[in-house]
C-alpha cells in the first residue's frame, strides 16, 4: 500500500514537473522566433527592405519539421509579432504565439527542417490570420515572397498577396509556397508565455500587454529595421 502511494506522488510529481517546464519551452521557442529574424536580417539577400516596412504582422516559425505520416506535410510552432493601434500603424507589440500545420514546404537540399518568416501585408491578411484557423491560399492568398534589397523583380502575385512567405534551410534563403498549410493561434503556448490564456485577437487588437522578456529579442529587431509602416495601400485600411 505504501509502495503504491509512493509510487503515484512520484508519477504527479513527474508530472508537475513537465508541466512546469512547458513555459520554459515556449519561452525558449519565442526567444528563438527573435534570433531567427535576426539572422535572417543580416544575410545580404534578405527580406526586401521595403516589404518589411509595409508589413502589418511579422510570423517566425523555427524549425518547422516534416510529418513522416503526411507525404509533404510539415509541422512547426512560432509567433507572430503585429504593429499596433487600430490602423497597424504604431510600433510593433506584444507577440501572439502560433502553429502551423500540413502543406508542403519545399524543405532545401533534403533538410529535415526549416525555419519560416511570413508577412502579413495588409489589414484583410491580419483578419484572416486572427481566426481559428486560415487555410493559406484559400482563406488568405499567400504567395512566395521575393528577396534583395529591391522589390522590381516581384511578380504580380506577390504584390497583391495578404502574406508573403519565405524559408532558410541549411543557410539557404528563399521564397517559398505555403498552399494548403493551415495557421493558427496557439492559446494554449500562450497561456504558458503570458501566465493568462489570451486569444491571439486579445493580444493583437487589445488593451496593449506588456511585452514578455523572451519576446523582445523579436519584437526590438522589428522595431529596429522597420518602425513605421510605410503602406500605401489604401484598400488595407
Amino acid at each position: 500500500m505504501v509502495r503504491s502511494i509512493v509510487a503515484v506522488c512520484v508519477v504527479c510529481g513527474v508530472a508537475a514537473l513537465g508541466a512546469q517546464s512547458d513555459p520554459n519551452k515556449e519561452q525558449s521557442r519565442l526567444e528563438n522566433c527573435g534570433v531567427v529574424m535576426e539572422e535572417v536580417l543580416s544575410v545580404a539577400e534578405n527580406i526586401p527592405q521595403e516589404l518589411l516596412q509595409k508589413a502589418e504582422c511579422v510570423i517566425v516559425i523555427p524549425s518547422m519539421i516534416k510529418v513522416a505520416v503526411v507525404v509533404g506535410g510539415s509541422s512547426g510552432r512560432g509567433a507572430m509579432v503585429c504593429r499596433t493601434g487600430k490602423q497597424f500603424n504604431g510600433a510593433w507589440g506584444a507577440p501572439a504565439m502560433y502553429a502551423i500545420e500540413g502543406g508542403s514546404v519545399g524543405f532545401q537540399l533534403g533538410a529535415e527542417a526549416t525555419d519560416l518568416v511570413l508577412l502579413v501585408m495588409n489589414t484583410r491578411g491580419v483578419n484572416a490570420v486572427l481566426n481559428t484557423k486560415v487555410k493559406l491560399g484559400a482563406d488568405a492568398s499567400a504567395a512566395s515572397g521575393p528577396k534583395g534589397r529591391a522589390i522590381e523583380a516581384s511578380t504580380d502575385a506577390s504584390m497583391r498577396a495578404e502574406i508573403l512567405s519565405y524559408s532558410r534551410s541549411r543557410g539557404l534563403f528563399a521564397g517559398v509556397s505555403l498552399a494548403g498549410a493551415s495557421l493558427r493561434p496557439d492559446n494554449d503556448a500562450n497561456l504558458d508565455v503570458y501566465g493568462v490564456k489570451y486569444t491571439a485577437r486579445r493580444i493583437v487588437t487589445g488593451a496593449p500587454i506588456k511585452i514578455p522578456e523572451s519576446g523582445h529579442r523579436f519584437v526590438d529587431v522589428l522595431q529596429k529595421n522597420a518602425p513605421h509602416n510605410l503602406s500605401t495601400e489604401p484598400e488595407s485600411r
